[in-house]
C-alpha cells in the first residue's frame, strides 16, 4: 500500500486514484496471505497429526510387547 502511495506521489496522480489502487493492492495481498496461511495450516496440521499417530502406534506396540513378555515370564516384573 505504501509503495502505491509513493508511486502515485512521484508521478503526480490524484489521491482518489492512489487510494483505489492501494485498496486493491491491499485486498490482493490479503487474499494471497489467506491462501498461503490456509495451505501452511493444512500442511503443519497434517504433519503433526501423522507424527502423533506414529508415536501413539509405537507406544501401543511397546505396551503390547511388554505385556506379552510379562505374561510369558512373570518373574521379570519390574
Amino acid at each position: 500500500m505504501a509503495l502505491v502511495i509513493v508511486r502515485g506521489t512521484l508521478f503526480g496522480e490524484f489521491a482518489d486514484n492512489i487510494a483505489l489502487e492501494a485498496i486493491g493492492a491491499l485486498v490482493v495481498f490479503a487474499a494471497i496471505g489467506w491462501v498461503a496461511g490456509w495451505i501452511i495450516d493444512y500442511v503443519v496440521r497434517d504433519t503433526i497429526e501423522a507424527a502423533f499417530r506414529r508415536r501413539v502406534e509405537w507406544y501401543v506396540e511397546s505396551v503390547k510387547t511388554m505385556t506379552s513378555e510379562l505374561e510369558n515370564n512373570p518373574s521379570k516384573e519390574p
